[in-house]
């Protein structure tokens, strides 16, 4: 064998090498990105489910209102530092942030964060909104501009979907008698209750 054909050899040998090697490194790559937004998936939901966000969401549902109908309280939502008071604002906004940003950036999928928190993330900027208008005048323009980037996509997603996530072309359970007379109970409960 002349050594010009063992320098082919050798050349061809090395490309092959190189090129199981690119794409063992592309496919490890694809791996840890996968477990990194597994990772960010699973701290994104044990703080949403943790009591103290619950408590700050329940703050920011039920208290903003409130805060925005009296001039003390949009006080202290304009506030250079948001007081201890209304903290909760800033925890909530700066979650929902952050979530928005990883989904713009591409960090944890899109498609996954609708499909788990639309309904999540639209009902808390709608709450919300009225506290990040005052901070974005008093503040920065670009105040949780990416919780609004997010819930817009959460919109949009749930008015896709007006009937749930539910997947098209799959039956669905037969729901027996006393669960629908449970459910039929209970609206008739909530009737009562709103009549009162």
């Amino acid at each position: 064998m002349s050594i010009e054909a063992l320098s082919t050899a050798a050349s061809i040998g090395t490309f092959v090498v190189i090129a199981a090697t690119a794409v063992a490194a592309l496919a490890q790559l694809r791996h840890m990105r996968s477990s990194n937004q597994i990772a960010a998936l699973i701290g994104m939901q044990q703080m949403l489910e943790s009591e103290r966000f619950h408590r700050d969401r329940r703050f920011v549902g039920e208290e903003i209102p409130k805060l925005i109908a009296d001039p003390v309280g949009r006080s202290k939502l304009a506030a250079d530092v948001l007081p201890a008071e209304v903290e909760a604002v800033r925890e909530v906004g700066n979650f929902f942030e952050l979530m928005g940003s990883f989904v713009k950036l591409g960090i944890i999928d899109r498609a996954l964060v609708l499909d788990l928190w639309d309904g999540v993330v639209f009902k808390t900027w709608k709450q919300l909104e009225p506290a990040v208008m005052i901070r974005r005048a008093v503040s920065y323009p670009g105040t949780w501009v990416n919780f609004e980037y997010l819930a817009v996509i959460c919109q949009e997603s749930a008015s896709k979907r007006p009937g749930g996530k539910y997947p098209a072309g799959v039956r669905r359970m037969v729901i027996d008698e006393r669960s629908s007379a449970a459910a039929a109970a209970l609206a008739q409960d909530r009737s009562s209750t709103l009549k009162t």
